[in-house]
């Protein structure tokens, strides 16, 4: 079995695969400034950054990722998490026809990073009307903005965000938590006149579109 030095560059496709990373980094530090985790085995590149996690034991927020894949020009091994900011200064470095993107050397400690959704397994379970996503995304906003107060404290942020995030996207079949929609709106994964497709794989939920995956995890409750 060969084994191959972790890369420390990484050659997109195309500019245009660039632009589509940098969008992608924009839209989750405007969400969540936290880290991204890079995992590149071969000519494609998945690149997870969370949105919503619980922030303590017990809280009712769901776990929510997001995921885009994109191809590369140079076959890489990369597995590591960096934080939203040190990627975002080195694609801001780039010129319009750049393709090569040197990794940042530091790496970060994310507790979600460690516990990926898996890859393979998932069940189809039908599809959703975009409307419908952005309309439970729109409504958590107001509601997050009309319920926490101006100058509150950690633990009635983390319970407000629990309770509305956490509940389920109303009239479907399957449980998909509002945060879900909150992650696909937030990222730009909606697509008009596209339907979402719902996928299941354990406690894990799937919301995909052609522009990317949400997947969502509904916490244990204490």
């Amino acid at each position: 079995m060969e084994h191959y030095a972790p890369a420390t560059e990484l050659v997109f496709a195309d500019p245009l695969t660039v632009a589509d990373l940098h969008t992608f980094i924009a839209r989750a530090r405007a969400a969540e400034d936290g880290a991204v985790r890079f995992q590149a085995s071969g000519t494609v590149l998945a690149a997870y950054i969370c949105i919503l996690r619980p922030r303590v034991l017990g809280e009712a927020t769901p776990t929510v990722l997001g995921l885009r894949t994109m191809p590369l020009a140079t076959p890489a091994h990369v597995d590591t998490t960096v934080a939203l900011a040190s990627v975002s200064d080195r694609l801001a470095r780039l010129g319009e026809a750049d393709v090569v993107m040197q990794v940042p050397p530091t790496t970060v400690t994310e507790s979600w990073a460690g516990v990926l959704p898996p890859r393979a397994g998932w069940e189809p379970r039908g599809d959703l009307s975009p409307d419908l996503v952005e309309a439970a995304a729109r409504n958590g906003i107001r509601e997050v903005a009309e319920t926490v107060p101006h100058n509150p404290g950690a633990l009635i942020v983390n319970s407000a965000r629990g309770a509305i995030w956490g509940r389920s996207i109303e009239d479907l079949s399957v449980e998909v938590p509002a945060g879900a929609a909150f992650g696909a709106f937030a990222l730009g994964f909606l697509v008009d006149g596209e339907r979402p497709t719902i996928l299941t794989n354990g406690r894990w939920t799937r919301i995909s579109t052609s522009r990317g995956h949400v997947l969502s995890r509904i916490p244990t409750v204490l």
